[in-house]
């Protein structure tokens, strides 16, 4: 399964999908290996991230490891965490912000590299794009409403999560319960999982 993996890991790296799309070129970011338990889907790289190369290396990132309450190293090993945004190419910008994730990307890659992921047992739908991609018709009619509904999908093992980008300090001041209600189970969780549990 691991050399499967790897192998896929390769096209997917040189993946030239949708290369014209692209403002600064491909340069598809993940991380993946068949032993994780926690699966975090994005959105698609921003600019900082295309730049080093290196998943959630920006503001957001730390925001989430924040949520998640783990430190960078556990965040990094592949072993441990699943690093799947649906666009693994930074999209470019739009007039509020990033551009949605290129929809090729998840079309191309994304059933492939989940059946080689047998082990996770918690995914984090972060975002609009995330949470209709993993939970279909299950979910809300908005992202606050779906996130206000995780313990719906709780006992199937996801949760969905706004974007923890900066851009989103309006949204977590107006939804104070977010950070009361959702983040000490999703710690609790993650700390089990990150620590061999199951």
């Amino acid at each position: 399964m691991k050399k499967k993996l790897n192998g896929l890991l390769k096209e997917i790296r040189d993946c030239r999908l949708c290369e014209e799309h692209l403002p600064l070129g491909p340069r598809p970011v993940l991380q993946a290996h068949p032993q994780a338990s926690i699966l975090i889907a994005g959105q698609a790289p921003g600019r900082k991230v295309h730049e080093t190369g290196v998943p959630f290396n920006d503001p957001s990132g730390a925001r989430l490891r924040d949520w998640m309450g783990i430190d960078e190293k556990i965040f990094y090993d592949p072993k441990k965490i699943a690093l799947l945004p649906m666009g693994f190419c930074y999209p470019g910008t739009g007039t509020s912000g990033d551009l949605p994730p290129r929809p090729e990307c998840a079309e191309a890659w994304r059933k492939s590299l989940l059946n080689e992921l047998p082990r996770i047992r918690l995914t984090l739908a972060i975002g609009q794009y995330a949470q209709k991609y993993h939970l279909g018709a299950q979910r809300k009619k908005n992202l606050t409403e779906t996130v206000r509904a995780w313990k719906d999908y709780w006992k199937q093992g996801l949760i969905p999560l706004p974007h923890p980008s900066p851009r989103n300090n309006i949204w977590l001041r107006k939804n104070p319960w977010f950070e009361k209600e959702v983040l000490p189970t999703l710690r609790t969780r993650v700390r089990a999982l990150t620590k061999g549990g199951s």
